[in-house]
């Protein structure tokens, strides 16, 4: 009897990629094998995206060319586009089932004949660091966003199941673990929320129970809102040695007025208020965001807002993202839309202000020693490999492909708009890159 085949694609974020992980995993745990890409496979797993209406076409382009590919595949299709327009997935070919939440999962691989699936992951297929799901969900209500429709509620993974995935993946030889969720700052929110006579659990309690695991390892927080950095986090991530100094709060708009039709939670002041705080508490915290461009009603003095807060938010590295009406959400029906070639030109200037931004960032970090985890050899520069350090720099340094997954120890030479040029340290020096400013509080 020939071993079953499978195909699995993943478009969209971290968690989606997780999720995906764990799927597959589950597959090949029960005798399934990934199929070549010239193999026809007997099953395919499309894990979908819905942020965007690009990401809905996209999903259905998946699904119709792997039904192309592969005519005798079964398909299942889950994730956010699958939860938000279940009906018209089925029309699509080949589809056997439209997962619309993940929980529904176990009773599919039921029906398939498989009876259990892993309690997390073992590896992460690709790639040098591992993203970890820690909850599910988002219960905000962010007028461009239709997320908190397809992930509803909030659903926080028990924090021993965390610590013994991360133990394992660890083990398995992954030295960076990116802790992911869609709204990572809401870690345990749902167990104490109207509840009371309960100790709250919350994030900051997480990754300090984590960072009690021992081993030349690092983690990161794919994300945090500003609101979340209270006192209470920000002395934990001041005290935690395997924690990244990078923190990714995202800003949106530096317009108070936009950030009121967007229904965000915090003023400027404030958001820049938090960032200075941590920079106080911590040593060289680096800062990154995520920022969206022509929202509706937006005005050139609302965008000059935007650039300068992120002049005074000093962003090592900033995601732009033109405006895109996402039917379902109140923002796509707002007057006022900005031209598509206005918001083009608007992106054009914030991604030059965000590549000098970058390059400031890059020539502060000369003057200390970098920890670089090394992800791959560069291509068009034989003898040299590339990589990240704690603070999300990219890095090059002359290596080999025996460095790749490996921490390296270097200084920086010289820096651009796209990264550091750095030499290794040999010896390595002694240096506490988690030290941290103690103040008496």
């Amino acid at each position: 009897m020939s071993t079953l085949k499978c195909k699995l694609v993943t478009l969209g974020c971290k968690v989606n990629q997780y999720e995906t992980q764990l799927v597959q995993e589950t597959l090949l745990q029960n005798g399934y094998e990934l199929a070549r890409e010239e193999e026809a496979a007997d099953l395919c797993v499309v894990n979908t995206c819905t942020v965007t209406n690009t990401g809905d076409s996209k999903s259905r382009q998946v699904i119709r060319r792997l039904a192309k590919d592969n005519p005798k595949a079964k398909t299942i299709v889950m994730g956010c586009y699958a939860t938000n327009d279940p009906e018209m997935v089925k029309t699509l070919p080949n589809v056997f089932e439209v997962v619309t939440d993940k929980r529904e999962l176990p009773d599919v691989f039921n029906r398939l004949g498989i009876n259990e699936m892993p309690n997390g992951i073992s590896y992460f297929d690709g790639r040098h660091r591992a993203f970890v799901k820690v909850q599910d969900g988002c219960i905000l209500r962010c007028t461009y966003c239709i997320i908190p429709s397809v992930r509803p509620g909030l659903r926080s993974r028990p924090a021993g199941d965390i610590v013994e995935e991360v133990k394992r993946l660890l083990d398995n030889g992954y030295r960076e673990i990116v802790l992911s969720g869609i709204h990572v700052g809401h870690y345990g929110v749902e167990t104490t929320r109207g509840k009371s006579g309960l100790t709250p659990y919350r994030i900051w309690h997480l990754f300090e129970e984590l960072d009690r695991i021992p081993g030349d390892w690092r983690m990161r927080l794919s994300s945090i809102e500003a609101p979340e950095i209270n006192d209470e986090f920000i002395s934990a991530a001041a005290n935690c040695e395997h924690l990244c100094p990078q923190f990714h709060p995202a800003l949106q708009s530096g317009s108070e007025t936009v950030l009121r039709r967007m229904r965000r939670r915090y003023s400027i002041a404030r958001f820049l208020e938090k960032l200075e705080q941590m920079r106080e508490r911590l040593v060289k915290p680096s800062f990154t965001t995520d920022v969206i461009v022509g929202f509706p009603g937006e005005t050139d003095a609302e965008f000059e807002e935007t650039l300068e807060a992120c002049r005074e938010a000093r962003f090592i590295k900033t995601h732009v993202f033109p405006y895109s009406q996402r039917k379902g959400t109140p923002a796509a029906d707002f007057a006022e839309q900005v031209h598509p070639e206005v918001r083009k030109e608007r992106c054009q200037r914030l991604a030059e202000l965000e590549r000098d931004l970058a390059l400031a960032n890059y020539e502060e970090l000369l003057q200390g020693d970098l920890e670089v985890l090394i992800e791959r050899v560069c291509e068009n520069r034989p003898g040299w490999v590339r990589g990240t350090d704690r603070r999300y720099a990219p890095v090059e340094l002359p290596g080999t492909e025996s460095d790749v997954g490996q921490f390296v120890i270097a200084i920086g030479l010289s820096a651009t708009r796209e990264g550091i040029t750095a030499e290794r340290i040999t010896p390595v020096r002694e240096n506490q890159f988690n030290s941290v400013v103690q103040l008496e509080i």
